[in-house]
């Protein structure tokens, strides 16, 4: 198996998925799903796969933004953008539905980079939330968007069918022009 590159110098990108990789996605969302069973019960079915309904609106909706994640030209995890009216919101706000880092990946600044980008893409309020058992992703949530802000934010604790979830809400601005 190949290993990572140097992560300190390898290039990392929000490529836009096209219709034509949404298998290749779907393929990322089938390890995603798995390591989020540790945190919400879900089964496969019973070709042994869990699915994921409605991911061909990625390319059907025009408020909806499927992302694979490359760094140094690999494979290394997925974004799925929506704009939606969030779930503390009264308006409509910018979310990451789905995001995904394979574990070779991981803790490596690849997916506070891809996060970032995905930010400074869609400038305006930005509404996400882990589920407060997921401690990992709670504190990958904090560190990103205080790097993103340059503050921390304190997010809303919300229950939505017995689970607990904490919202965080901050808004991206849109680039300077030079």
């Amino acid at each position: 198996m190949p290993s990572t590159p140097d992560t300190q110098s390898t290039r990392i990108e929000l490529v836009p998925a096209s219709p034509e990789q949404e298998p290749i996605l779907a393929n990322l969302l089938e390890f995603y799903i798995h390591d989020f069973s540790e945190f919400y019960p879900m089964d496969p079915g019973p070709d042994g796969r869990f699915g994921y309904p409605n991911l061909s609106a990625y390319w059907s909706h025009p408020d909806r933004y499927p992302f694979l994640i490359e760094a140094g030209g690999k494979l290394a995890g997925l974004v799925l953008v929506k704009k939606d009216r969030g779930v503390a919101s009264v308006g409509p706000v910018w979310d990451i539905a789905e995001f995904f880092i394979l574990r070779a990946w991981r803790r490596k600044g690849i997916g506070t980079e891809a996060a970032h980008q995905a930010w400074e893409r869609f400038p305006g309020e930005w509404e996400l939330r882990a589920m407060q058992s997921n401690r990992n992703a709670v504190e990958f949530w904090q560190r990103a968007i205080a790097g993103f802000t340059g503050a921390a934010i304190k997010p809303a604790l919300l229950e939505k069918g017995g689970v607990i979830w904490q919202v965080f809400r901050f808004e991206s601005k849109p680039a300077a022009k030079e």
